[in-house]
């Protein structure tokens, strides 16, 4: 194989890369940040106080813990209900609920 097929091997490889990294949906990519329904120490963040970041939470579903998730969604993702029975959903705002002791 001479080198002018070698470099056109690799020139359409990366192209081809390109076209596929930049042809995803948009709505893919969109995503929004959901409280309240990841399992304890699955969190991408914001679990606390004296938390620092990802992996933190120590409760499941901890109410002021967030995940990613598919743009509005959020509100459609149906967790356990609490002790008393009460329903509860994810939150796109901070929740006071499932928070450890």
């Amino acid at each position: 194989m001479s080198n002018t097929t070698k470099s056109l091997a690799v020139a359409g490889a990366v192209a081809a890369a390109l076209t596929a990294a930049l042809s995803t949906p948009a709505a893919a990519q969109a995503k929004e940040k959901c409280y309240g329904v990841s399992l304890a120490g699955q969190n991408d963040c914001a679990a606390g106080p004296g938390t620092t970041c990802a992996g933190t939470s120590t409760v499941d579903y901890q109410g002021n813990a967030w995940t990613l998730v598919d743009v509005n969604t959020c509100a459609n993702i149906e967790l356990p209900a609490l002790a008393d029975g009460t329903a509860r959903t994810g939150s796109l705002e901070p929740q006071e609920r499932d928070l450890p002791a």
